[in-house]
């Protein structure tokens, strides 16, 4: 029993732990891997962790501390599917350029298209050719990565860093993925798509528009 709240005790300051961390811990507390399996049965059953994926927790403790904090959703939904960045409604939705209420986080991925439905929350998965995985930055406090004005004040309200598409890239994925990678789409079906998802475009940087009009332009079927 003893060894049983060590462990939890070492866990409650980590972001997220594997299966493999823990057994890990648990040889340096000498604790033998069959116990630690029974142990992550009896954590999960009386909710003092939870799980993000299959053979992927966070303490419950840890979790109910930030759970105010988006930075570290987004932090998560990068470490649930790797490599990965948020982007969509999620990225609109951060920097005020979406008004619609999403409850799920959602992300790009070269890999397969999944959702992991969590107590943590929901995480969805789209995926992308490898050539259109770009654009996407660490959103970080540290001073070495630079942020624009307009995220300064973002920047000082979040505790974790997390990889995010730029706005122009945010939108540009959201309409790949509604319109189908642009299927019978053309220029002057944009603005419309854009108002009737209500995406306030005018509040995006005039250069993170022209990186938007420019990268939709090679995609779009104009005949």
């Amino acid at each position: 029993m003893k060894n049983k709240k060590n462990l939890l005790e070492q866990l409650k300051p980590l972001t997220h732990f594997s299966k493999d961390s823990l057994c890990q811990l648990g040889k340096q507390l000498g604790i033998a891997d069959t116990t630690v399996d029974t142990y992550i049965s009896r954590f999960l059953k009386y909710k003092e962790i939870l799980s993000l994926k299959n053979g992927l927790y966070v303490s419950s403790d840890f979790f109910r501390s930030h759970r105010n904090d988006i930075s570290y959703f987004y932090y998560l939904a990068n470490i649930i599917r790797t490599p990965s960045y948020v982007s969509s409604w999620s990225a609109l939705q951060f920097y005020n350029l979406a008004t619609e209420t999403i409850h799920s986080i959602t992300s790009v991925t070269p890999k397969i298209t999944r959702n992991y439905d969590t107590k943590t929350g929901n995480y969805t998965y789209q995926t992308i050719k490898e050539s259109l995985f770009s654009d996407f930055f660490l959103m970080s406090k540290d001073p070495a990565f630079p942020a624009s004005t307009t995220l300064l004040a973002k920047k000082s309200s979040f505790e974790f860093d997390f990889f995010i598409a730029s706005p122009s890239k945010a939108l540009f994925d959201l309409l790949y993925f509604k319109t189908r990678q642009f299927r019978g789409i053309k220029s002057k079906d944009i603005k419309i798509l854009i108002e009737e998802l209500r995406i306030d475009i005018d509040e995006m940087d005039k250069k993170e528009q022209a990186k938007f009009y420019a990268i939709t332009q090679k995609h779009i079927h104009n005949e």
